[in-house]
């Protein structure tokens, strides 16, 4: 039921879902989180409690991933479409040919649906390990598009170039160091072929954000200028300076402010226009990396959001090297980007369902005065009843904590009893939150009182490990947006940190979204008894799906892939559902054997069914039971979890 005094503005203000959410995501009138695949037309979008309900038909257990592969077709077309669009705006000679740098998001479908709607456009892909040119090699078979292969470099890697090189492709293969120089060149004499080389340089240049340490002279990847022209000379001598295709740096991920991408290519730029004018035949400008998502909404140089969109990004770009060009009087080369994050971080969220509340402020004890009680009790209990007698809340917030202190000294001589300590500790919270309810109306909170609300906030029960679903939020302290899934027209009553269900006090979220820089609780409902309640926690599509280890032994989660259909009633359609890790799974990749551990189980339980000790019926219900615990999901099975 909506809330008269609350409304979907409410709500927007509160999570930000449609700052944060790009034009992807919003918030229905009913209340409902929605999803609009396409980022434009709202006539299209549908609710995410739909999908849920529908997945829960299909036995889809939570957690779950949920894959809107429309999304990620749509960046795909947009980052195109703007770079098309300006450098036609500009008179920019050169043509727009990016690469999806496939180790934001190695999955398998994403790299398919990357590929297929970047078709039209030649987008390529860039791998940066053997494993990843591997694949690269059998999806990137537009031999029109770019396949840059960055990362250090041995002989397999090399071959594996050179035999898209002579599969007709356009493999790059970016110089990271100069002792890469020399195999390339005997392994492609050997192989028949000649290759297409890029040049990385190590940047003066710093990004901006969390990243900014990855650039620079220190930085891991890229030949110094010595180095650059030193590997010219090399080359030459070898008769394949004319292959030397590509120019290419990177400032880092996750660029949070525009100056830094301003500076960078004033700095390519000059590099790539002076390598030109030394007959260095040149044709490809790779600007790497960095185009940032704004995970917060707030459009700051915070590290998790960005003072740039999208469009000024290619403005900067385009424009910033065709001056330079025009300036030296060089060609205006083709435009790279290895952008994986703006790409891939919309399409793709974690919905998990609360499974319970954890508030150690919880009333649960009669604090009614009784005939004995020890005097702190009493004192604790005419604090809480007197409380607005008190000249001042720090008078009483002073007090309580005082008393706390005896209570717990007396305790621990033995003058305090178990009950008188519990009644106590009852009594010591109803002070704190009658403090704190009046806290709003103080022009000034003391220092003592501002963490009252973090301190008297619950904790909910989340059905998901951070470090599986979430490693950057744990990690890095990425802020990821997270909102509940419906009862948006509803108004939150709590606030709450996310505890999940792993046995690690690190297994947390309590770092959330707030436009002024992060506050450690969200506003968050009441929980029903007979109704579920589901959050999403959304961009999670770059790095998170596939950086989660395996603490506490959960496995992959389940993953749902939904496509929008005008003409479907619900206005999606769910076309594909992978399971994710069974027990068995997850165990047999830490080297346990399922089926041993079971033989193990089963000849115990015989042995006690033989002593007497189990009935033979009962035994045979615990070795299954045992068994289809080895088959089934690692998470939760909770009451609206199960099939």
């Amino acid at each position: 039921m909506s809330d008269s005094k609350w409304s979907v503005e409410d709500a927007e203000a509160t999570y930000h879902v449609s700052k944060w959410g790009n034009g992807y995501f919003g918030i229905g009138e009913d209340g409902c989180l929605t999803v609009n695949p396409n980022g434009k037309e709202a006539t299209q979008s549908f609710a995410i409690k739909e999908v849920i309900e529908e997945m829960k038909t299909m036995g889809v257990q939570f957690p779950t991933v949920i894959r809107f592969h429309d999304i990620l077709r749509s960046q795909v077309k947009h980052i195109n479409k703007v770079f098309r669009d300006v450098i036609e705006e500009a008179d920019y000679e050169g043509r727009f040919l990016g690469v999806y740098p496939v180790k934001v998001n190695q999955m398998r479908e994403v790299v398919e649906e990357i590929v297929d709607a970047g078709a039209k456009f030649d987008y390529g892909l860039e791998a940066g390990s053997k494993p990843e040119l591997l694949s690269v090699l059998a999806y990137n078979n537009n031999k029109n598009s770019l396949t840059v292969l960055n990362g250090y470099k041995d002989e397999e890697y090399l071959r594996l170039a050179m035999i898209g090189r002579k599969l007709k492709r356009k493999v790059v293969v970016v110089i990271e160091k100069f002792s890469e120089l020399k195999p390339l060149v005997e392994i492609s004499r050997q192989m028949g072929v000649e290759p297409m080389i890029g040049i990385r340089a190590k940047m003066t240049v710093k990004g901006r954000g969390k990243w900014e340490s990855s650039s620079g002279d220190r930085a891991k990847f890229g030949l110094t200028t010595a180095e650059i022209l030193r590997a010219i000379q090399f080359l030459r001598a070898e008769g394949l300076d004319h292959c030397i295709k590509l120019f290419h740096f990177h400032i880092g991920s996750q660029i949070t402010d525009i100056r830094s991408i301003k500076e960078a290519i004033q700095e390519g730029g000059r590099i790539y226009a002076k390598l030109h004018q030394m007959n260095v035949p040149i044709e490809y400008f790779d600007v790497g990396g960095g185009l940032g998502v704004d995970y917060d909404g707030s459009k700051t140089t915070n590290e998790s959001s960005t003072n740039y969109s999208i469009v000024e990004y290619v403005s900067d770009i385009v424009y910033g090297l065709k001056q330079i060009c025009d300036i030296e009087a060089v060609p205006h080369p083709n435009i790279v980007t290895e952008s994986g994050r703006a790409i891939t971080a919309h399409h793709s969220c974690l919905v998990t369902n609360v499974v319970g509340e954890i508030d150690n402020t919880a009333e649960t004890l009669d604090t009614k005065r009784t005939t004995g009680e020890h005097i702190l009790v009493t004192n604790m209990r005419d604090l809480e009843e007197n409380i607005d007698q008190l000249s001042s809340l720090q008078e009483a917030y002073n007090d309580a904590i005082q008393i706390k202190d005896d209570v717990n000294n007396g305790f621990k001589l033995g003058v305090i009893t178990l009950e008188e300590r519990a009644k106590s500790e009852t009594l010591y919270w109803r002070v704190l939150k009658k403090i704190n309810d009046k806290l709003d109306d103080q022009e000034f909170v003391p220092e003592d009182l501002q963490g009252l609300d973090e301190l008297l906030s619950a904790q909910y029960l989340c059905n998901f490990s951070v470090f599986q679903s979430a490693a950057d939020s744990w990690a890095i302290d990425q802020l990821l947006p997270i909102c509940p899934i419906s009862r948006l027209d509803e108004k939150p009553t709590k606030n709450a940190s996310l505890v999940d269900i792993t046995c690690d006090s690190d297994g947390k979220i309590d770092k959330f979204i707030d436009l002024e820089g992060e506050r450690k609780t969200i506003p968050i409902h009441k929980l029903k008894s007979d109704e579920p309640y589901y959050l999403g926690i959304f961009l999670t599509g770059a790095y998170q799906d596939v950086m989660g280890d395996m603490h506490n032994l959960f496995g992959r989660l389940n993953e749902v892939h939904v496509y929008s259909h005008e003409e479907d009633p619900k206005k999606f359609y769910i076309e594909e559902v992978i399971k994710g890790s069974s027990a068995e799974l997850v165990l047999s990749t830490m080297q346990y054997n399922p089926q041993f551990m079971a033989f193990t189980v089963k000849k115990a339980i015989d042995k006690e069914v033989v002593r007497g000790s189990i009935n033979p019926r009962e035994g045979v219900r615990l070795i299954d039971f045992y068994e289809d615990c080895l088959a089934g999901y690692t998470y939760l099975k909770t009451s609206d979890n199960k099939k």
